[in-house]
C-alpha cells in the first residue's frame, strides 16, 4: 500500500460539478442537445465544456450570428429543471459538513449561483457560506480570477489554500492562482501530473485543530 499523502492549508476552495456533485447525466444531456442543434460533435463540446462558463463554451462552438447570451440563458434554464441523476461524489457531504463549521472554506464554480445552490441541495452536500459563482467573475476557468477572489473572501493567501478540482480548466485556474491542488477523479491532463489525487472523499481524513486561534486544515489522503 502506498504511503499516505498529507496536505496542509489554511483555507479550502472546492469546485462543484465533478468534484462535490456528480451532475454528469444532466450536463451531458444538455450539451448533447446543444451540439445536435448546430451539427457539432458532442465529444468535442463535452471535452472543453467541463469546468468552464457556459457562455464561453457557447461562444466557442455556436455558429456565427447566434445570440450567445440568449443560448447560454436557455441552457442554464434547462439545467435548472433537470435534476434526475444528480448525486454527491461519495463522501463529499460528510466532508463538507465538517468544513462548513469553519469560516475558511468556499465554493468556486462555473455554474450560476441558483444552479449551484440547487445541485448542492439535491445532492445533499452543504453549501459553504462563501461562494464564487459564474456571475461573480468576468473571466472563467482556466483564468484564476475565481480562486483569487475566493481566497480574498475567506481571508487566506492563495498559497495557503488548497483546491479540490476535477477538470483541466479548474486545475489550471487553481495552479495559476498559486494554490495547492488535490485532483478529484480520474482526469488525465498535463496540469494534473504529479498532483495529489483522490478518487472520491470516502478515504479522505480532515483534521482541523485549533492552535493559537489560527485555522489550519490537515488532509490525509
Amino acid at each position: 500500500m502506498p504511503p499516505k499523502q498529507v496536505v496542509e492549508a489554511r483555507g479550502v476552495l472546492c469546485d462543484m460539478d465533478g468534484t462535490l456533485v456528480d451532475s454528469t447525466a444532466v450536463v451531458e444531456q444538455v450539451w448533447s442537445e446543444f451540439a445536435g442543434r448546430y451539427g457539432l460533435q458532442v465529444a468535442d463540446v463535452l471535452a472543453t465544456a467541463h469546468g468552464r462558463l457556459t457562455e464561453e463554451t457557447v461562444r466557442e462552438y455556436a455558429p456565427v450570428g447566434v445570440d450567445v447570451r440568449a443560448v447560454s440563458v436557455e441552457l442554464a434554464t434547462m439545467e435548472l429543471v433537470r435534476t434526475e441523476g444528480i448525486v454527491e461524489i461519495p463522501g463529499a457531504g460528510e466532508l463538507m459538513k465538517s468544513l462548513c463549521l469553519t469560516p475558511a472554506v468556499a465554493l468556486v464554480t462555473s455554474a450560476p449561483r441558483e444552479l449551484a445552490e440547487l445541485r448542492m441541495h439535491v445532492a445533499g452536500v452543504p453549501m459553504p457560506p462563501v461562494s464564487v459563482c459564474a456571475e461573480d467573475v468576468v473571466h472563467g476557468k482556466p483564468n484564476p480570477e475565481g480562486y483569487l477572489e475566493a481566497s480574498r473572501l475567506i481571508g487566506c493567501a492563495p498559497h495557503d489554500a488548497v483546491v479540490f478540482e476535477d477538470a483541466e480548466a479548474g486545475i489550471e485556474a487553481a495552479i495559476a492562482a498559486g494554490c495547492q491542488v488535490i485532483v478529484v477523479g480520474d482526469i488525465a491532463c498535463e496540469a494534473a501530473v504529479g498532483l495529489p489525487r483522490v478518487s472520491d472523499f470516502r478515504s479522505v481524513v480532515c483534521e482541523i485543530p485549533a492552535e493559537s486561534g489560527i485555522q489550519r486544515f490537515t488532509f490525509i489522503l
